[in-house]
């Protein structure tokens, strides 16, 4: 990996506070600082100076531990898959492991993690909303999981990776293998404009056996949809899917 970043007091200090909040201890602050190291920071020029620690020359960077934390949380998905539905066949299994493993879940449980504040970018990187887009927050969390496994073996990156995935796990397997969108637009408007969307009911038709509802979210004073579904759980997933999809192209260009 290279020679390691030297680290301020500052950035110390604050590895050791990210620490507390995720649940887990380091021997080493240095692959830790590693884990969040976009490749965007490489072409900084050397020796200068951000985010409290001094800027090596080089190529030094979190994709090969991103490379080997993709591994690992496939390795912890599949095994909590494995165990958690032994009634379900292997293909099911996959469905389910994609969408957990997918950009989406992983951006979200990143900035759960506040994963956000703690990466490092080039100058580029942060002045084009480098801390916001999906590819970027979801890599950063493969290679904390695998820096961890570094660190501290197998067992604590398990622990690490089944503490945040399994609820996403049950997330996905409750709503059919699909993009929980509903959780997904939460925890966007949580993160963006700490508080929560707002459903209403537009109008609903039809007799009883086949009752179509429109359903309508209000995020930040604006108005996503209508969604139609079957059944009002339905059509608030569709609703919430039209919401973070365009709030995503607005907030970083993601989707």
């Amino acid at each position: 990996m290279g020679e390691f970043p030297a680290l301020e007091p500052g950035r110390k200090k604050t590895l050791a506070a990210f620490q507390k909040t995720a649940g887990f201890r380091f021997r080493s602050l240095e692959l830790l600082n590693l884990s969040f190291m976009h490749r965007s920071i490489s072409n900084e020029t050397s020796g200068s100076k951000q985010s409290g620690q001094t800027v090596p020359g080089g190529k030094i960077n979190n994709e090969r531990l991103e490379f080997l934390g993709d591994s690992i949380l496939g390795a912890v998905c599949a095994t909590a898959l494995y165990q958690k539905y032994p009634e379900k066949s292997e293909g099911d299994l996959a469905k389910i492991k994609a969408v957990v493993v997918s950009e989406d879940i992983l951006s979200v449980v990143a900035r759960e993690l506040q994963i956000d504040s703690m990466l490092l970018l080039g100058r580029g990187e942060e002045l084009s909303g480098g801390r916001t887009k999906k590819a970027i927050l979801a890599d950063a969390l493969e290679a904390l999981i695998g820096a961890l496994y570094l660190d501290s073996g197998y067992k604590a990156a398990f622990a690490f990776v089944s503490r945040y995935i399994s609820p996403e796990i049950d997330r996905v397997a409750d709503t059919g293998y699909h993009r929980d969108y509903k959780s997904l637009l939460q925890e966007f408007c949580q993160h963006y404009f700490r508080a929560y969307p707002v459903y209403r009911m537009v109008k609903r038709s039809g007799p009883e056996h086949e009752r179509l509802f429109w359903m309508e979210v209000v995020v930040n004073n604006t108005v996503y949809g209508p969604g139609t579904g079957r059944n009002k759980k339905s059509a608030e997933q569709e609703a919430a899917r039209l919401a973070y999809e365009a709030l995503a192209k607005e907030y970083g260009g993601r989707e």
